[in-house]
């Protein structure tokens, strides 16, 4: 079997590579995670790619919830993987051998995604090659949407997760981050000081929501906005680059 995990970006047609694209329109079978009825439309984004560009046979799977009764972060995480790759291994295992089927994957598989550490599970339990066909991460979206750039002039930047900015508050030794997998506003834990802040929803989709400016004036916002929209949608996926500014480092 021939299991090739595609990136996405956010879904739109228009943000797929060539090679991405034609992806889609070779496999034999797509898999489509099964999310429930509050993540219904990010299935029928996967959908609409796989009727735009000729796909063949689409397979649903039911995908397993983490258990919110673990305390441990690592082993709740690793417990879902386990799940998931069994899900996988279940959808899989009642095809042909030799097959063409693609994953996808939100964004970048690279990138704050699982989907490859999933794969490697199988190792051993199923026979097949895996490749990637990489895509635009939220990141790249966020930084077009603002037409911002992503680092300073000569600096560096830090990708994290708002869990981790939460916990051990701003790194040392850098002016810029991205944070992803933010569930909880974490901005609002740091002194807003000379910090600028570019945030974005639904980032590439239909319904897209942007905010920027001074941490102390766009974090109220972004916060009251940030909820609207996950109420009225049932689901929110957001990315925020957050700046502080010194005398030399402009952007």
């Amino acid at each position: 079997m021939d299991l090739k995990l595609v990136g996405i970006a956010a879904g739109n047609p228009a943000h797929l590579t060539a090679a991405a694209i034609e992806a889609i329109s070779q496999a034999e079978v797509i898999l489509i995670p099964q999310k429930g009825e509050d993540k219904e439309e990010l299935s029928q984004l996967r959908l609409t790619l796989c009727e735009t560009f000729g796909a063949g046979r689409v397979i649903g799977f039911d995908m397993p919830v983490r258990d919110p009764d673990i305390a441990d972060y690592k082993t709740r995480v690793n417990l879902w993987h386990d799940a998931i790759a069994a899900a996988w291994l279940h959808a899989l295992g009642a095809l042909q051998p030799g097959l063409r089927v693609v994953l996808l994957v939100w964004g970048d598989p690279s990138l704050f995604d699982s989907t490859l550490r999933i794969a490697e599970r199988l190792r051993g339990q199923m026979d097949f090659t895996l490749s990637v066909v990489p895509g635009l991460t939220s990141i790249q979206l966020l930084t077009a949407a603002h037409a911002v750039p992503l680092n300073a002039l000569a600096e560096p930047f830090l990708v994290t997760t708002g869990r981790h900015l939460r916990n051990s508050g701003w790194p040392a030794g850098v002016d810029t981050l991205v944070v992803m997998l933010d569930g909880d506003c974490a901005f609002r834990e740091l002194d807003p000081e000379g910090v600028s802040i570019w945030w974005g929803a639904y980032l590439g989709m239909p319904g897209q929501i942007l905010d920027h400016g001074p941490l102390s004036e766009a974090g109220p916002r972004i916060e009251a906005r940030r909820a609207q929209a996950r109420a009225a949608r049932g689901w929110i996926m957001d990315t925020y680059l957050l700046r502080r500014q010194r005398a030399d480092n402009a952007p």
